[in-house]
């Protein structure tokens, strides 16, 4: 291959007088006018300024590319802000924000070759000895300037000691020192060092006003970008200028000058957000076939499935706002079109669907990342919300119960007589009915009496309130007692024994109680003017040996009495255990039987019935109505 000869004449001299240069630095700011979406920062120092009221240290914070080593140099170049002339004329010589022109030190100033302003990047230069330099450095007076400025950027990465070493000399700087700190980690920072500083938090910019500027750059760079490809640029810098300083320079690199909005999808692998909304609406209507389609027709023009996810969970989310908040709780980041569709969405969708479908996302986000192959974890993403789409809500799930015999058991406020068939219940995804003017209906506990009869049930808020662990032979009122569970410390059976046992979280001793032992006798009675109690045990297999002392020390240690625990040789009831899961059985059956379960049972096939739970607060009325009170 021949040698290409080198361009010369003034070619030459062009191409080494204008080197390419990025736009995120050649667009960057050179004065707080030019600083965009950090308006409260600017006031401040504006004032600030103006007053003469000139902090000894600055702390900037923010996510990146939102001007924090930037604001950093404009800080220090307006510190040393001065211009020859008369001060009425274009003449300073004072430190302002309201910098006409380049001065004497700008130039070196933004380009960091400043004698005088000392940058150092701490994510490279963490050790004791660096913040030793800079503390030696900072005793002598500048050298050109009027004041010595240390920009330390990503401070945070400093190590403990440097931090330490620091804090003197920026408490009480020399007259001619100003440090100026940036981060991007602030909780890393030591209050101590945060103390002695003035702090900024600068702002993610908002979309609207990144498009402009982009627009801006745009028309200076003689581009042509559309409005649409500018949004998808904006949004996806995430409130970052460098961000999305880089994606436009990207995108008019692609397009040869001309940014467009399928040019930036396919640079990004963004998904038409238009094609977003169908494929969510085809989604929470139930229809799985339409949706991989969707995936694939997306993935296929360029989309990568994570993103569509991602589309697709920030869709729901906009969609989720306008339900709640109106069609302006969209945001400025959205077309009038996508406003329109999200508002669609949101009045043929109901909350619980909406919210349901987030957190499938977000965990179909999580798997689909982590997956070897994105696009089936997101094709059995999308499937999961399609087939998820008509499960019933708790309110869907109380209407559908409110006919028949569950109406029955609900109390007052049902409207169908018992046998009727319940009503057909609707597409999920449409938006709940207005609410009855009566009191809404609650499923009531069922209460099943000896004969197992239930065709009286009060209705739940008759019920006087649960008072789980609450010992109501000491005389509380179930009705007034706290709702926390007590220790009953004056055990009088050994059912009790038993439960004291449990609430003392001693799980293997409450194990044998309830499954290796047999009551023989449980007693009290005086000794000595003492209460002692006594229990005699006879010992079934699996039980240790040393089971009687131990729970006789246990007693006598918890209640503060006297517990003798002794082995008997005699017949003994059935263990505890036995009887209770006799009992559960026969519960169980009895609430399986119930009228109001059976319905249940029917309308989802495959389910059962676990365990059944006594209410406390039923239990309480039982004891109450059986003593006349």
């Amino acid at each position: 291959m021949a040698d290409q000869k080198p361009p010369s004449g003034e070619a030459a001299k062009s191409a080494e007088a204008k080197p390419y240069v990025v736009l995120a630095r050649k667009y960057r700011p050179e004065t707080f006018t030019d600083l965009i979406g950090q308006e409260a920062m600017v006031k401040t120092l504006t004032n600030a300024f103006a007053a003469d009221r000139i902090a000894q240290g600055y702390m900037l914070t923010g996510v990146r590319g939102v001007g924090k080593t930037t604001t950093a140099r404009i800080l220090a170049r307006a510190l040393n802000y001065a211009k020859p002339g008369p001060a009425g004329k274009g003449g300073a010589d004072r430190p302002t924000i309201a910098m006409d022109g380049y001065g004497e030190h700008c130039a070196d100033i933004i380009a960091s070759r400043h004698p005088d302003v000392l940058e150092m990047d701490a994510a490279s230069n963490t050790g004791i000895e660096n913040i030793r330099e800079i503390i030696e450095s900072a005793r002598y007076k500048p050298i050109i300037a009027r004041t010595k400025v240390f920009i330390i950027d990503e401070v945070h990465m400093l190590s403990k000691g440097a931090f330490n070493a620091l804090l003197k000399t920026l408490e009480e700087p020399p007259a001619h020192v100003k440090f100026i700190f940036a981060t991007t980690e602030i909780r890393k920072v030591p209050v101590t060092v945060l103390s002695r500083c003035q702090r900024f938090d600068l702002r993610r910019v908002d979309v609207p006003v990144l498009v402009k500027h982009f627009d801006r750059i745009v028309t200076a760079e003689g581009a042509t970008a559309e409005n649409e490809a500018l949004m998808l640029i904006a949004r996806a810098a995430e409130g970052s200028v460098r961000d999305g300083l880089s994606i436009l320079d990207q995108g008019i690199a692609m397009g040869s000058g001309a940014v467009t909005a399928p040019s930036v999808r396919a640079m990004l692998g963004l998904a038409d957000r238009g094609r977003v909304f169908d494929l969510l609406g085809a989604l929470l209507s139930g229809n799985a076939a339409e949706a991989l389609a969707g995936l694939a027709s997306l993935h296929h023009d360029g989309a990568e499935a994570v993103q569509v996810l991602a589309d697709l969970a920030d869709a729901v989310h906009v969609t989720t706002r306008v339900k709640t908040a109106g069609r302006d709780a969209a945001g400025d980041a959205l077309s009038a079109e996508e406003k329109r569709r999200a508002g669609a969405l949101a009045e043929s969708l109901s909350l619980p669907i909406l919210s349901r479908a987030w957190q499938m996302l977000l965990k179909g986000i999580e798997e689909a990342g982590k997956a070897p192959n994105p696009l089936a974890a997101a094709d059995m993403v999308l499937i999961r919300i399609a087939y998820t789409s008509d499960l019933p809500t708790p309110d869907d799930l109380i209407r559908t119960l409110g006919g028949g015999v569950v109406a029955r058991i609900i109390g007052p406020a049902a409207s169908q007589a018992p046998g009727r068939d319940a009503p057909t219940r609707g597409p999920l995804n449409a938006a709940p009915p207005a609410p009855r003017a009566s009191r809404p209906a609650v499923v009531a506990p069922i209460e099943l009496d000896d004969s197992g009869d239930s065709s009286s049930v009060p209705p739940w808020e008759d019920l006087p309130p649960e008072a789980d662990g609450i010992d109501t032979d000491e005389g509380i009122d179930e009705d007034t007692a706290p709702l926390v569970p007590r220790f009953n410390l004056n055990p009088g059976s050994f059912h009790e024994v038993v439960e004291l046992v449990g609430q003392k979280r001693d799980a293997k001793l409450r194990i044998h109680l309830e499954e290796h032992v047999s009551l023989i006798r449980f007693e009290s009675g005086q000794d000595s003017g003492q209460d002692i109690r006594q229990i005699e045990l006879k010992l079934l297999d699996g039980a240790p040996a040393n089971l009687a002392g131990d729970l006789g020390e246990k007693l006598t240690k918890w209640t503060s009495r006297r517990w003798v625990v002794v082995v008997g040789k005699g017949h003994g009831q059935r263990p505890i255990g036995e009887v209770n899961r006799e009992i559960a059985a026969k519960q169980l059956a009895e609430v399986t039987a119930h009228p109001a379960v059976a319905a249940v049972l029917r309308l989802f096939p495959g389910i059962e019935v676990k365990t059944v739970k006594a209410l406390a607060g039923l239990a309480g009325a039982k004891k109450r109505e059986g003593n006349g009170s």
